[in-house]
């Protein structure tokens, strides 16, 4: 099943150096209100065209060669709606509304339902299938703008997108939701997300998305399918996702049987944050008791073994050695919600230092002193990756804005 890995050396277990960084809300909120947020307003969106550019370099030159996908624009959506929430300020509901119309308008299949994959800068469809982790975002986002607006039409469409996902991606024989169906809701023969992951039935990936999902969606659903529906996610995480060794398993048959032995520290950290997330949004103590050391040894284990000297998350290892050297944004980011997570839970000083790490490396490595936003791509040394994207498919704003938006109410209700 998994892919036999290049042997690279492993970096030595973290010594934690000494923070050069100490956690404060006010940098979060300066990062995120001075520099993460007001770059995506003042670059990404097509004024012209609607939606916002496929691609931009990291010296900002427009790429509309780059398709726009589904997953970018509704992530688009979800950011600027939590901005409005949390501010009122109307220059994010803007950026919401804009977004908004680009998804029911130009990613909407108004014949069978559910958001096309990407479209080209005209509006055209390139790709045509219907993932069920882009339907997921839709799902997250249209739940936020309606909390965000009170648009009974955006609620109508999380709804819609909930029914599409309940009819053609549950598993009702073992749980959980297979990986895509084609435009019309047919099978796919390749249900790949992207070119590096395995053809499989079950993914992590997708499952940690619609928990995220549903998790939003239950708090604005007028019935309790949702919620329903939540808990056996996150039952499914607990008994079949999480590995013995404390790591999520990534690929799957439709049995959950377990189809690589990869290690991705990025959906690690990310989902132990989310997972108790999601039993929280449920108010059901037993089960949040029962998700806390799931999230706690996730957590741990990422910081024994998936962060190098120089403070950066590990993207993706195995037990043969790491499979891809290069570093990403997002798994930094949330390091950051992951680790200060667990130091919330605990009390515990390893977790909060890691979490100051996390962010130390983030402002040394990521956010472009010069033309604003972050950085998406670096080489094993650190360096940017000259062909990397600061805007592309699936370098949007969410990671960077939530992480600030996560760290400001966590430093701000938790303060040392």
């Amino acid at each position: 099943g998994s892919v036999p890995s290049p042997n690279i050396q492993k970096p030595t277990p973290l010594q934690l150096t000494p923070m050069k960084t100490d956690l404060l809300a006010s940098q979060f909120k300066n990062e995120l209100y001075q520099n993460i947020l007001p770059f995506w307003m003042d670059h990404a969106p097509d004024r012209e065209h609607g939606g916002f550019y496929g691609g931009i370099t990291n010296d900002l030159a427009i790429r509309n060669d780059v398709p726009r996908t589904a997953v970018s624009c509704t992530r688009f959506l979800w950011t600027f709606s939590q901005a409005y929430l949390v501010t009122r300020e109307e220059k994010y509901l803007d950026i919401a509304h804009h977004a908004f119309d680009y998804l029911k308008t130009a990613f909407w299949d108004r014949e069978f339902g559910g958001l096309y994959w990407s479209i080209d800068q005209h509006g055209q469809v390139v790709r045509d299938r219907k993932h069920h982790y882009a339907q997921a975002f839709g799902i997250y986002g249209f739940s936020e703008y309606f909390k965000a607006t009170g648009d009974e039409k955006s609620r109508q469409l999380a709804n819609a997108l909930f029914d599409l996902l309940e009819v053609h991606a549950l598993d009702p024989k073992y749980g959980g939701y297979i990986e895509g169906s084609a435009r019309d809701w047919s099978p796919l023969s390749d249900m790949r997300l992207g070119v590096d992951d395995l053809n499989c039935q079950k993914s992590m990936n997708t499952m940690l998305h619609i928990m995220e999902a549903y998790t939003n969606f239950a708090s604005i659903s007028t019935d309790d399918k949702a919620a329903k529906r939540l808990r056996e996610i996150i039952r499914l995480f607990q008994d079949n996702i999480i590995s013995p060794a404390h790591h999520f398993l990534l690929y799957f048959n439709s049995d959950w049987s377990p189809l690589s032995d990869h290690i991705s520290y990025g959906h690690d950290i990310e989902g132990s944050w989310l997972l108790l997330e999601a039993a929280e949004a449920l108010g059901d103590e037993t089960l949040i008791h029962e998700v806390i050391p799931s999230a706690l040894g996730l957590a741990e284990a990422v910081l024994q073994d998936g962060i190098r000297p120089d403070g950066a998350l590990i993207h993706e290892d195995s037990p043969a050695g790491l499979v891809n050297p290069n570093l990403e944004w997002w798994p930094q980011a949330e390091a950051a919600i992951g680790f200060y997570n667990a130091y919330q839970i605990t009390g515990e000083s390893k977790f909060k230092a890691a979490a100051a790490q996390s962010w130390d490396f983030i402002n040394r490595h990521l956010v472009d002193q010069v033309h604003g936003g972050w950085f998406k791509h670096l080489c094993p040394d650190g360096a940017v990756d000259p062909q990397s994207l600061k805007a592309g498919p699936w370098e949007g704003p969410y990671h960077e804005a939530r992480m600030g938006f996560e760290m400001i109410k966590r430093l701000s209700t938790h303060p040392d």
